[in-house]
């Protein structure tokens, strides 16, 4: 290659810096999810361009996406407020999440080489380290990594575009089911058993425990919303 092209080339940018309005909605993403602001609590943008130290019309833009994910709702004549968590959307969340991460669980460990296998570990070894440290956010970063993994190589790009949508309502039920007595321990126990089966190509067991996983956070999850207000 030439000097010329060489310094075409390093005109590119790979990795655009965010900009203000993906910083701000990022930091109240993570602040919903963590539950920095509880449900029903209600969002005053002055409030929250104080907070942030942001304009007015970057809050509504950052609110505006955030009801688009399911995090807001607005309501008339009171605004914005944090949406509030119910079991009916809750049960059919861990619904669409039982049938597409089990095919794609299964996929992946049909196909599964050895390259895989050492990303999904690096992913559960992070899993592992965050869940010592009681780290919510931790958990959900290398949780989405290993599934994210798993829907790439089973080659369902379609199916994680459609849990990528609802990523923000699945992470805010986990850190709510992280919450509970031992679930840091067993949640992370379960997503082992599944990369096992993975590691053996077994996809059937892969599958198996997979549904197991999701069918015991959801029942942490009834226990908890579904006697709520």
């Amino acid at each position: 290659m030439s000097q010329n092209a060489n310094d075409i080339a390093a005109l590119r940018i790979d990795s655009p810096p965010a900009t203000l309005r993906e910083i701000a909605l990022d930091r109240m993403r993570r602040a919903i999810i963590n539950g920095l602001f509880e449900p029903g609590a209600r969002l005053v943008e002055r409030t929250l361009c104080d907070q942030l130290g942001v304009s007015r019309s970057v809050i509504r833009e950052v609110l505006r996406h955030l009801e688009a994910e399911g995090l807001v709702e607005m309501l008339a004549k009171q605004g914005p407020i944090v949406a509030r968590l119910d079991w009916n959307d809750a049960r059919q969340i861990y619904e669409i999440r039982a049938s597409l991460e089990s095919i794609a669980v299964a996929d992946c460990a049909r196909t599964a080489a050895d390259g895989v296998k050492n990303r999904l570990r690096q992913a559960l070894d992070e899993l592992d380290r965050t869940s010592r440290q009681q780290s919510p956010q931790g958990i959900l970063d290398a949780t989405t990594e290993f599934y994210r993994i798993i829907f790439e190589t089973g080659g369902h790009n379609i199916a994680w575009d459609i849990v990528s949508r609802l990523n923000s309502r699945i992470s805010r039920l986990r850190v709510m089911t992280l919450s509970t007595t031992n679930r840091t321990t067993t949640g992370p126990a379960q997503i082992r058993k599944i990369f096992a089966a993975i590691e053996q190509n077994e996809p059937e067991i892969a599958a198996e425990a997979c549904r197991t996983h999701v069918q015991a956070a959801a029942a942490i999850a009834k226990e908890l919303l579904a006697h709520g207000p």
